[in-house]
């Protein structure tokens, strides 16, 4: 089997089989064409002649110099490293290979940065900073209030369909990575501007079109409300604001995350409503709870100021 049709087979694994999302889909064949491309320069057409040797001289390659972008690099080769692992254990699974050439090779563990988020007086600056007065401003209010509320990732706010928001159980569905659902709570401030905005804001913004359009947020154009249009509106806000971070949406994913856990969430309940597949994503959030502890030794332990 050739390289280029052992990666089209994986891909149509990752499709059929696995359901993943596309631009997980993306990002490995990213991974392997390039991997794919050095082990073409060195000699390696067959993927039975890929060997432990040929992948770590890869991924040395991939290693840049400069101190600091020590964190970055591991990262980087990190992600590399699990996208060249999953296809060697599928053509293992697949009986092309005998045994995987990844098997003895590490990832390498990398810095892990706290997460930038906003405090709580920063995120109440930024909910009043539209002008509820008009359309626009009042949809703009709720889909901020919306993604607070809920941690919902920048596609799923502007892909939720209208069908997806229930004001009687006062939660939304959200439609994750891989094709994944799950169910959130939206909290008391949420649902009352997410009900303003369906009474006084979207048909005035949809006009003549209301009706064929089934997506929750949409601009005077006719369609939904894009991810560039929202996030180009939430830095406006945020300058006006005054907020001098520099603001993304999935800052407020960020923002949603670390205050339940500062208010002593359980970080099971957290993962979930983010949608993290594994706990290990959802653990970048402990940091508050660190720099709680510090405090908290730091005001309350004798020893502390003798």
């Amino acid at each position: 089997m050739t390289l280029e049709e052992g990666v089209r087979a994986f891909l149509t694994h990752l499709k059929a089989e696995r359901g993943l999302a596309k631009n997980t889909q993306t990002s490995y064949l990213r991974d392997l064409k390039c991997l794919n491309g050095y082990l073409a320069e060195h000699g390696c057409t067959e993927v039975s002649d890929i060997s432990e040797d040929l992948i770590r001289d890869y991924l040395e390659s991939r290693l840049e110099p400069g101190e600091d972008e020590e964190a970055l690099k591991s990262r980087s080769l990190a992600r590399n490293l699990v996208s060249i692992r999953q296809w060697m254990n599928f053509l293992v699974g697949d009986g092309v290979l005998e045994q995987s050439p990844c098997e003895h090779i590490d990832i390498p563990k990398y810095a892990q940065k706290d997460p930038v988020y906003l405090n709580e007086h920063e995120v109440e600056s930024l909910l009043n900073a539209p002008n509820c007065c008009t359309a626009e401003g009042l949809r703009d209010r709720a889909m901020i209030e919306l993604l607070y509320a809920t941690g919902l990732r920048v596609s799923e706010l502007v892909n939720m369909a209208v069908r997806d928001v229930d004001l009687d159980m006062g939660c939304v569905t959200a439609h994750g990575k891989g094709s994944k659902d799950r169910v959130i709570p939206m909290g008391e401030c949420a649902h009352q501007w997410i009900s303003r905005y369906l009474e006084r804001s979207r048909s005035e913004l949809l006009g003549n079109t209301q009706s064929e359009v089934a997506t929750l947020f949409v601009t005077r154009r006719g369609g939904g409300m894009t991810r560039q249009g929202f996030w180009k509106n939430l830095k406006k806000y945020a300058l006006e604001a005054g907020i001098r971070k520099e603001l993304s949406p999935h800052k407020l994913r960020h923002t949603f995350a670390t205050h339940l856990i500062s208010h002593g969430a359980d970080l099971l309940a957290v993962q979930e409503m983010l949608g993290h597949a594994d706990i290990s994503s959802t653990q970048i959030y402990t940091h508050v709870s660190r720099e709680r502890m510090k405090r908290i030794f730091a005001e309350h332990h004798p020893r502390m100021h003798k």
